[in-house]
């Protein structure tokens, strides 16, 4: 396999950390401006998201939970999560999540690679995407999301809510 294409697989425990950077790194290159600096610039920020990743990669309350990464060469450059919805209840089968791919990377595939890695295609899914990402909209548009009408605001930030239909 060529050394630069991409490898969407698994997440494991010793990614923790890659994840938790490519996590602060997307978040402070996506909701610069639509969230408080604080948050972004907090030095602490990446150790909090790798605990959360050790966590939901080792603590048997997420084995329900598909964890994935793409890597090329040797760097970490998206991190998708996805699992059962939360009440249960809710119509759909799978929530997304986390979804995140470095700037550097968008556009090369990477995202609809690790989005079916975590969501089976064609199944029923639901995810909250930030009102003011227009990049993110479209791109969950394209596979076939469309916007409920259902809409929160998490630190600061409006998100809405999308879904999918599907079996």
């Amino acid at each position: 396999m060529d050394a630069s294409a991409p490898l969407v697989r698994p997440a494991r425990p010793e990614d923790a950390r890659a994840m938790a950077e490519v996590i602060v790194r997307s978040w402070r290159e996506t909701y610069r401006g639509l969230m408080p600096d604080r948050v972004l610039d907090d030095p602490g920020f990446v150790d909090v998201r790798e605990r959360f990743w050790t966590t939901a990669l080792t603590d048997d309350r997420h084995r329900d939970k598909r964890i994935a990464i793409a890597e090329v060469g040797d760097a970490v450059v998206g991190v998708a999560m996805a699992g059962p919805p939360e009440p249960p209840a809710l119509p759909w089968r799978s929530h997304l999540y986390v979804l995140y791919v470095l700037a550097a990377h968008h556009g090369t595939g990477i995202g609809a690679d690790l989005l079916d890695a975590v969501v089976p295609p064609g199944s029923s899914a639901a995810l909250w995407v930030a009102s003011e990402n227009p990049r993110a909209l479209a791109f969950y548009r394209k596979h076939g999301f469309v916007t409920d009408g259902t809409v929160q605001v998490d630190d600061g930030v409006r998100e809405l809510r999308m879904v999918r239909a599907g079996d």
